[in-house]
């Protein structure tokens, strides 16, 4: 493995169905790459990889492995950063567990996860564990800002080959529901940082009886950082999740919306909240037991179901509890798995596009669609879900045919925003007040909470904020599109930005093209918009913009997979994202059982043909940019001729559509006049691959409709992997 400092191209090796894909890909990559002279070598920031880096001290020198994630986070950090980012787990508790369970099944001698750590080694071990958990590795690599779109070529086949969408009624009982008061929205304040509070800030909790604790010292704040500070009441929560249940109406299903993954601090808490009020009786009546049998309502009914496997009485009276409630959404009909059985299993912005895609409609335990209650308890970004369901009952569903597109530019670089998933996240252990204390002793932020309650604080610096404003001037001058910053003057977060945001656009003289707008006002201009064919550019936040990039591209495309998404990082190098991983474990499965791969790689060719153009424009490399139009090409070829993955064993699969892009930019490389030096290389390649259509797609068609072993879920065996992923003989000597 080469030094960063000598790469110019850096994949990351992932997890699940991305990572399969990247066994079939990468191979191929790197041949056309080294024809210009580019290397390209990985990173390992899989959630496996992660865990083993972690924990050296436990393993063997053959199994330990470098922290490739903390190198990468330098790296980004400097103009020579190019890298490829496929989607990674962010791991809840119970897949965190599983890749434990998996890697100790290998022969890793890796510690339990502590589920109530006492001892200061399980302490130590939970604490590492704690830092794999959830959104771990995107504020680690995004130093910049995001600028994410449908690439042209995407967005014209989608408007030439609509995919399904629900259809809408008005008379639909589909609904939003969120906390009136009490939740994170109602008790935020915010402010920004002087100069003479710059520093280490700590953030202290004082007892009703006086005690103090220290929950986070040498929190550091530069001049200019927006922080943020609030609480959910969790007992207005439980009220409020009580209600809202005992209110269902007949024939709708129950769903709750969250992001248990990158909210990895909040969200499993408020998840468990669900759990437990769902199933209120059940814990009443058994609580000892529960409790003795390590339930933790956090992970779920699932983790429930496995830790009362061998107890007869409590799994009937279980299954009696759920009859007695109302129905729920369900992960997987067939399999029982429902909204509450894993708190990564439903995540909002997968899942509320899904239901709204779906024309409100959400599958429930008998298997059918029906109308959803679903449940968002915090207000800040509820309301855009709410306005595009109401929209939707008002207009009917999007007609694809002839949508216009919403762009996104998102703030997040340095941990901007990063809500509810960092150190600064607490479930208050005793009634009291937190103050947030900056380093001269001033107090920003101060809160009477209850035992129970769930504070946090977050903050977005003044660089990055700056760099954010610039990227969408920059964006709306390339496109003249409409151009809308996401922020509510009611909300106190917002109402500060907007103070930085105005300035910043009357300084530059385009104040006159830029609309500042609430998130539910700005939901119903961008649909009104797009409706009518044209486009719009959300101008946001960091948890929005991880929303908006699902929620228009489901609609508008079918999926967010095929998203173009680039990281202008700070520092002059360049991060290309390649859509979302929601889908990849369903898609696994599916390989493992019937040998077909049905994730599209559409998004991966879109970030390498961004990746080696942005190298080509950095380095002066000429044979890189002729290299990378040929990957546009190929792009519009896959599209053209329809050679993306189907869904179904016995059909192409995303193997065969490696082939196919293989093949159209051998094509275009040799077509091009630009290099003749690289056209006659390529022409030998190109005639390969068209004389051995037939065989290399029979190979690839022979291996489906069988099981497939690839040696692990979370840490597959290579060579199991090379062979299930690459097997045409005759594709493989080509690319020898």
């Amino acid at each position: 493995m080469a030094n960063l400092s000598d790469t110019d191209i850096v994949y990351t090796t992932v997890d699940e169905a991305p990572e399969l894909a990247s066994a079939s890909l990468l191979p191929i990559v790197r041949f056309f790459a080294k024809a210009a002279d580019i290397t390209v070598d990985t990173r390992d920031i899989s959630l496996a990889g992660r865990i083993i880096a972690t924990f050296p001290d436990y393993l063997t020198d053959a199994q330990k492995q470098d922290d490739d994630l903390a190198a990468l986070g330098e790296w980004v950090k400097t103009p020579e950063a190019n890298v490829i980012k496929l989607p990674n787990i962010s791991a809840s508790v119970p897949q965190l567990v599983a890749a434990v369970t998996e890697l100790q099944s290998k022969g890793y001698a890796l510690p339990d996860y502590p589920e109530d750590p006492k001892t200061d080694e399980e302490k130590d071990v939970r604490a590492r564990y704690d830092s794999i958990k959830g959104s771990a590795v995107n504020p680690v690599l995004r130093e910049g800002n995001s600028d994410r779109r449908a690439a042209k070529a995407v967005k014209n086949y989608a408007m030439a080959n609509p995919h399904r969408m629900g259809n809408w009624s008005a008379d639909s009982k589909t609904h939003v529901a969120s906390m009136p008061a009490d939740d994170f929205y109602a008790n935020e304040t915010s402010t920004t940082v002087t100069a003479a509070q710059a520093g280490a800030a700590k953030i202290v909790l004082t007892g009703t009886d006086g005690s103090e604790t220290v929950l986070k010292d040498g929190v550091e704040l530069e001049e200019g950082t927006v922080v943020d500070a609030t609480f959910m009441s969790a007992a207005a929560l439980r009220s409020f999740l009580k209600g809202e249940i005992a209110s269902m109406q007949p024939g709708v299903l129950f769903s709750l919306h969250m992001k248990a993954t990158m909210m990895k601090v909040s969200d499993p808490i408020i998840f468990g909240h669900a759990v437990s009020v769902y199933l209120e009786d059940f814990f009443a009546r058994h609580g000892a037991a529960l409790d003795a049998l390590g339930v933790n309502p956090n992970s779920g009914i699932g983790d429930i179901e496995a830790r009362i496997a061998d107890n007869a009485e409590l799994k009937a009276d279980l299954a009696a509890a759920l009859a007695a409630r109302p129905p729920m959404y369900m992960v997987n009909s067939d399999k029982g798995i429902t909204n509450l059985h894993v708190p990564s299993d439903v995540i909002i912005d997968a899942s509320m596009p899904a239901v709204i895609r779906a024309g409100g409609k959400g599958w429930g335990p008998d298997g059918n669609e029906a109308d959803t209650k679903c449940v968002i308890p915090d207000r800040c970004y509820a309301s855009v879900y709410d306005e595009t369901i109401s929209y939707f009952k008002e207009t009917g569903a999007l007609d694809v045919t002839t949508s216009g597109t919403v762009q996104n530019v998102g703030l997040m670089a340095q941990k901007a925003e990063e809500y509810g998933s960092h150190p600064t996240t607490f479930e208050i252990p005793t009634a009291g007040t937190v103050r947030m204390i900056a380093a001269n002793g001033d107090v920003l932020h101060t809160h009477d909470v209850q035992a129970g309650d769930i504070w946090r604080s977050s903050t977005a610096r003044q660089a990055p904020i700056e760099d954010w404003v610039q990227l969408a001037i920059d964006r709306q001058a390339a496109t003249g599109a409409q151009a809308i910053f996401w922020l509510d003057a009611d909300r106190a977060h917002d109402a500060v930005l907007i103070e930085k945001v105005k300035p910043i656009l009357q300084a530059k003289g385009v104040a006159d093209k830029f609309q500042i707008l609430a998130p539910r006002e700005a939901t119903r201009l961008s649909l009104e918009t797009i409706r009518k064919g044209e486009d719009s550019i959300a101008i946001t936040g960091n948890v929005l913009r991880d929303y908006l990039t699902d929620l228009f591209p489901i609609l508008e495309l079918g999926t967010s997979a095929k998203m173009l998404s680039i990281v202008k990082l700070m520092q002059g190098g360049g991060l290309f994202e390649t859509g979302a991983g929601g889908s990849a474990p369903k898609h696994v499965q599916q390989l493992v059982e019937e040998n077909h791969l049905r994730w599209d790689s559409l998004g991966e060719f879109c970030a390498l043909g961004e990746s080696i153009s942005f190298l080509a424009d950095r380095k002066g490399n000429a044979k890189a940019a002729v290299l990378g139009k040929a990957v546009d090409a190929a792009t519009q070829g896959v599209l053209d001729n329809d050679r993306s993955p189907s869904r179904k064993v016995g059909q192409p699969d995303n193997r065969d559509s490696h082939y196919w892009f293989a093949r159209y930019w051998a094509e275009a490389l040799v077509a091009q006049t630009e290099d003749a030096e690289l056209a006659a290389y390529f022409a030998p390649v190109a005639q390969a691959l068209a004389d051995g259509e037939a065989t290399i797609v029979a190979e690839l068609a022979a291996v489906q409709g069988q099981p497939a072993d690839i040696g692990g879920y979370y840490k597959a065996v290579p060579e199991k992997l090379t062979a299930v992923m690459r097997p045409s003989a005759t594709l493989n000597s080509i690319f020898a």
